[in-house]
Parts: structure tokens; sequence; C-alpha cells
């Protein structure tokens, strides 16, 4: 329902936005902009979701060779004392929990393509537990906030943005963007125990938190160490040498458990195949209608708001120049990439603006794609409060980053 009035939002507040610009300022070619933007943005829906079928076919395939195989069920009873303080509504010891590691674990690595499959899997997993088929289950929420919080060790992609934008020192917003990241998952998995009545104050939570933060100190020394080449290598490295880790794994219990696994790999490719067409219209959904709120000049409007109201309370407001990017990121991964890139053509790559939006670009990720494509696949219509915890997570990140920024670029 949530998604219906933003959706709704969008065209209208883009439509009203592009008749006073025609009446007032004569603009002829804002109609024509947002219609361009709707066939562009249909074409782009429809070639996500097709190049999502391989990587789908894939993943699933995998994943259906580890799930037979056993190390699905292994990881499910390795993390059941996390998972069920996290997600007391699953069975404990229930194949789900192994999928919903997967995923996290991936998002981690920054690997988006592996993540997304193994997302759906786990959203399949726990439809089929879900006792109101067309309604957002808690579970279903916990595991949405912590995906759309973006939590992410290994930015990769924005470290190679920065050095084809001809930054002096491309890894330099890697620890920013850590602590970003980790604020935004932390106050996302708070908020969502708060409304779905999790007491997170046990022993088995503060221990595996209290680990996190030691985890991620020790992640950042390591690094730190190191100069920007070998810490772009050694991190790409890793990423790669852990996903095809898990591929043979998984592959080597299918065959220990003398599993047919090639058999196995193309049942799970076919499901792959399957959901990778079922999300077609609502991609198209939700990418027409940030493509025309774009399109209408709205975004702009709402910067330059915020940028009047902030230079009225006597404050920097440098940071506003970077909000494009903080704005777009819940609504669209692709288009937060362009702000961000511009951003950084425009003002600099080592400027406060270019680094500001580089952390905002990896310390969230894109909440309303994400809604849409794993709330879609299993026919989620009612989100209750998946919404306002996945932006409240968002909204921690943009604060956590702006307030980090200043104190190592300010």
């Amino acid at each position: 329902m949530v998604l219906n009035y933003i959706w709704v939002a969008f065209f209208l507040l883009a439509f009203v936005i592009a008749v006073v610009k025609l009446i007032f300022w004569g603009d002829m070619e804002v109609f024509p902009a947002m219609m361009d933007s709707t066939f562009s943005s249909s074409k782009t829906a429809f070639e996500i979701s097709l190049g999502l079928t391989g990587v789908l076919a894939l993943w699933l395939g995998v994943m259906k060779v580890g799930e037979k195989g056993g190390v699905v069920n292994f990881l499910a009873r390795l993390l059941a004392p996390v998972f069920s303080k996290l997600f007391p509504d699953i069975p404990k010891g229930h194949p789900v929990t192994g999928s919903i590691f997967m995923n996290i674990a991936a998002n981690m690595l920054g690997l988006d393509n592996a993540a997304t499959p193994l997302g759906l899997k786990a959203m399949e997993q726990m439809q089929e537990l879900n006792p109101k088929k067309d309604t957002a289950w808690n579970p279903m929420i916990m595991f949405l906030v912590l995906n759309t919080s973006g939590l992410t060790l290994i930015p990769v992609s924005i470290m190679v943005y920065r050095v084809q934008m001809g930054a002096q020192q491309p890894t330099d917003i890697f620890m920013p963007i850590l602590l970003a990241t980790f604020f935004s998952t932390l106050v996302g998995i708070i908020v969502t125990s708060l409304f779905q009545r999790i007491n997170l104050l046990n022993r088995t939570m503060l221990l595996t938190l209290g680990g996190a933060c030691a985890a991620v100190a020790g992640i950042i020394w390591g690094f730190s160490q190191m100069d920007s080449e070998t810490m772009n290598k050694v991190s790409t490295t890793v990423a790669n040498i852990l996903l095809m880790t898990i591929i043979v794994s998984f592959i080597a219990a299918g065959v220990r458990k003398k599993v047919n696994v090639y058999d196995a790999f193309i049942e799970g490719a076919k499901d792959g195949f399957n959901t990778a067409i079922r999300i077609i219209p609502y991609l198209v959904a939700i990418l027409v209608g940030i493509g025309v709120f774009r399109a209408s000049g709205a975004m702009d409007m709402l910067i330059g708001g915020m940028r009047w109201c902030v230079e009225l309370t006597g404050a920097n407001a440098q940071w506003v120049d970077a909000m494009p990017t903080a704005l777009m990121k819940p609504l669209s991964g692709s288009g937060a990439r362009g702000m961000m890139v511009d951003a950084m053509t425009t003002y600099g790559a080592d400027s406060f603006v270019g680094r500001l939006s580089c952390v905002f670009q990896g310390s969230t990720d894109t909440t309303f794609y994400i809604l849409a494509v794993y709330f879609g696949s299993v026919g989620i219509a009612k989100t209750r409060h998946a919404v306002a915890c996945g932006l409240i997570a968002d909204l921690a990140g943009v604060i956590a980053a702006i307030a980090i920024c200043y104190l190592f670029f300010g």
C-alpha cells in the first residue's frame, strides 16, 4: 500500500511541477522529457530483468545444489543462535537461515549480482512459511532492512569510480563508508526490532554486535596498512576467491552427498528464469515513476529548497550539493551512481562534495528497488512497516555519512 502511494505521488507531483513550468516559465521541453523518460525507464527495467536472468539461473542453480548437498542446512545450524534472535518466527534449523546468511555475506562483499538471486531464494523460502501470503511477514521485513541498510565491507566499485575520476587517494573513502554503513545497519536492526518487539539485550546479540564491532575495527586496521593499489587488488581478489569457493564448496558437498549435481543445478536454474520474468512488471512500475519524477525537475527543486532552508539557519550548506546521490539511492542504484559521478565531475573527485557523494553511495542501498523486486517476486502487496524501517536506516546512514565526512574531510 505504501509503495502505491509513493508511486502515485511521483506522477502527480511530476505532472503538477511540469504544468507550472510550462505555464509560468514557458518550458516547452518538460513534457517531452517526461514522456521520453517513461520509454527509456521501461526499456531499462526490461534490460535489468533480462540481465538478471542468467545470474539468477546460475545462483539459484548453485543454491539448489547446496541445499541438496546439505550446505544450507549446515549454515542454518551454525547461525541458529544469532538468527533465532533476529528472526524468532523462523523455525530453528530451517534452510532459509542459510539462504539469508549467504545473501548478507554477498552484500557485505559488494557482490550485487550474487546477492540478488540469493535474496530472492530466501524470500521464496520465507513465503512458504508466511501465514498471510499477500502481507509482509516479520522475518521478511527484518531481512529486507538488512539488505536496504547496505552493510558493505569492501566498496570496490566506488573506489574504481574514484580512480577513473582522477582521485589522488581513491581509497580515502573506505573507512568513512564502512563506518556509515555500519551505523545504518545497526539503526535498521534496532528500529525493526522495536516494531517487532524483538529483545536485543541478550547475551547472544550483545556478543555478536560486539564481535562485529571488533571485526570491523580489525578490517579497518588491516586495510589501513596497505597502499591504495594493494588495497584494491586484495579486496577484489578476496571477493572473487570467496565467491568461487562458495560455488566449488556447494558442488563438492553435492558430490559428497551423492546428489546428481547437474540435475539439481538445472532444477534451480529453471526457478531463476521464472523469477526473472515475474519481476519485470514491478521493475517497470517503479523505474518509470522515478524517471518521470527526475525528468520533471522535481529533484532539482527539492535540492534547491533544502539549500535555502539550511542557509537560513546560518549552517554550512556544503553537504547539500551531495544530497542528490543520497535522495536517489533509495530509489535507483544506477541513478544514484550517475549522481555520484556527476558530483565528482562537477566539484572534483577529491572535493568534500565528491567524497560525500561516494560515502552516500556506499552507506545505504536501493530501498524501493529492493522492496519492489523482493516483495514482487513472491506477490507481497501489503508491506506493513518495511518501508518505514528501511527509510529510517537510510536516514541514519545519511546523517552518519555527513558527520563522518566532516570528521575526516571537513
